[in-house]
């Protein structure tokens, strides 16, 4: 047997092992085991290459290279367009950029801009300008913010909005609202992170059973969960598994 059939071999004995791993269509055994060589080909195009080049590495890779060659590009562009456009969509772009790259007390200065008239309780501009006051670190400047966007907006039920609130709650020192604020968006949350802070709390206050049970149950959900989540939250559920084991 050649050296180039036994290599094409192995590298189909090593994709079947990831089908199995990311729980892929089984349907790509078969293709791998009768066609090494054009399986592999086609499971890569297929399978790996749009997961490789949409995954959040790559994408921070190639933000990453850009702000490097021209680190104020981007912020240029949406400054220019909220200038000459003088328009809330593209102010608010440009708030959303500041906030990023942590120019948020520039971000604060043009969201409290476009925060007036038929705007002035609009939920997304204001869920924005509390995370702005959020990331210059002032929690109750955000918590005020959030809380006037839920007097104005009660419909509005935003995930993100929910948590920045109980982070904004701990962060300023309201620990018992905050871990109610957690209970209520841990098992809502499209994440693990409202789950991980709500433990990471209770185990704060010296309530490790209570903690390690809240870190357990999460990981218990990922384990059935579609590999793609697993991988998205694997820093979060890093931090879990941790609470769990001490």
């Amino acid at each position: 047997m050649s050296i180039l059939l036994i290599l094409n071999y192995l590298i189909a004995v090593a994709m079947i092992v990831h089908v199995f791993r990311t729980g892929r269509n089984t349907m790509w055994i078969w293709v791998l085991l009768i066609a090494p060589g054009v399986g592999f080909v086609a499971y890569l195009i297929v399978e790996l290459l749009p997961e490789i080049l949409g995954s959040r590495g790559v994408q921070s890779l190639r933000r990453g290279v850009r702000q490097t060659l021209d680190p104020g590009a981007q912020l240029r562009r949406y400054e220019q367009e909220a200038r000459v456009t003088a328009n809330v969509a593209s102010s608010q772009r440009y708030a959303e950029e500041l906030t990023r790259q942590g120019l948020h007390e520039q971000a604060i200065g043009v969201y409290r801009r476009i925060l007036t008239g038929l705007y002035e309780h609009d939920p997304d501009l204001m869920l924005g300008l509390a995370r702005a006051q959020f990331g210059q670190g002032d929690a109750a400047a955000s918590r005020a913010t959030l809380e006037a966007l839920m007097a104005a907006n009660p419909q509005f039920r935003s995930p993100e909005c929910r948590l920045l609130y109980a982070r904004a709650l701990e962060t300023s020192g309201h620990t018992e609202q905050a871990l109610e604020a957690y209970r209520d968006i841990a098992g809502a949350y499209p994440g693990a992170e409202a789950a991980v802070r709500y433990a990471q709390l209770l185990k704060s206050q010296g309530r490790g059973p209570e903690a390690a049970q809240v870190a357990r149950d999460l990981l218990e959900q990922a384990r059935i969960a579609p590999a793609h989540y697993r991988r998205a939250q694997r820093e979060w559920l890093d931090s879990a598994a941790k609470l769990v084991s001490g």
